[in-house]
């Protein structure tokens, strides 16, 4: 089995298919995040009223779940949404932000997951360490440190819950529960704006929308990968032309428009470490 993954493909699905992506988001970012999927070329929908989430999901392509911003009706309308899209084969995406920060947090997200199938997890590498169990630390939400092994966890846990795992950093780690990859685009001003892990999230949710779904976490994995270097790729574009984070954040959705996918299929440094 192929462990090659053609970014370029992968970005031209998207653009084509301009799948709908309805996101219950960090209320900081919703904007941001909206934006994003348009200027990759999706469709973003940002509905978090309980009385229409579920009717939502079931018409959407992926359903993106963040909870930057947390209070109990939107846990109970992630839930909704999630048990929704499970019921029509919609993928879900998971960012579980600042779990490990507070325990209301932590019980969220042990709801979540544990009441909701998911397509992909991603969160940054310490929220991931925390919520599979593998040790990490988080500030906020903000990660503050990682398990050494924290790869290998994660492939155990794909392999366990049958769903890509995707931990966001320096260096980005996806796993399908058998191959591991490792992605080393990307820029440091990707971390000095708001919201750049949810845009990432929101994304995620965009090129899981266009992948196969008979094909499961393998699948997810795959559009992970690709997803997330067609972010950083940007990210990296951006900074060329950006004096500071200020202008770094309209340069990026500029990027994420102009994205030409055999550019990123060129500079990708995607590295298998596992399969």
């Amino acid at each position: 089995m192929s462990t090659s993954v053609d970014v370029a493909a992968w970005l031209n699905r998207v653009r084509e298919a301009r799948p709908l992506v309805h996101n219950i988001t960090n209320l900081v970012v919703t904007n941001v995040a909206a934006n994003g999927l348009l200027a990759i070329g999706a469709s973003p929908v940002m509905a978090h009223a309980k009385q229409e989430v579920a009717d939502m999901a079931r018409i959407a392509g992926a359903v993106a779940l963040n909870m930057g911003t947390l209070d109990e009706d939107i846990v109970e309308a992630m839930e909704l949404a999630g048990r929704a899209a499970n019921g029509a084969g919609v993928p879900v995406v998971f960012d579980p932000v600042g779990v490990g920060a507070t325990p209301y947090r932590d019980e969220a997200a042990r709801r979540l997951t544990e009441r909701v199938k998911l397509a992909m997890l991603r969160g940054n590498a310490g929220e991931i360490g925390v919520l599979i169990g593998a040790g990490g630390q988080v500030k906020g939400v903000d990660s503050e440190g990682a398990a050494s092994d924290l790869p290998q966890a994660m492939r155990r846990y794909a392999e366990a819950r049958g769903c890509a795992v995707i931990a966001t950093g320096p260096t980005d780690y996806v796993t399908d529960g058998r191959r591991v990859w490792a992605l080393s685009n990307g820029h440091p001003l990707m971390a000095a704006i708001t919201g750049s892990g949810c845009i990432a999230t929101a994304i995620l949710g965009a090129f899981a929308a266009v992948a196969d779904r008979d094909q499961g976490p393998r699948a997810y994995a795959e559009a992970a990968v690709a997803a997330l270097t067609c972010y950083n790729v940007a990210g990296q574009l951006a900074a060329d032309k950006a004096q500071g984070p200020g202008t770094f954040q309209a340069a990026l959705f500029d990027a994420l428009y102009h994205l030409d996918g055999a550019y990123v299929k060129e500079v990708a440094k995607v590295e298998v470490l596992a399969e």
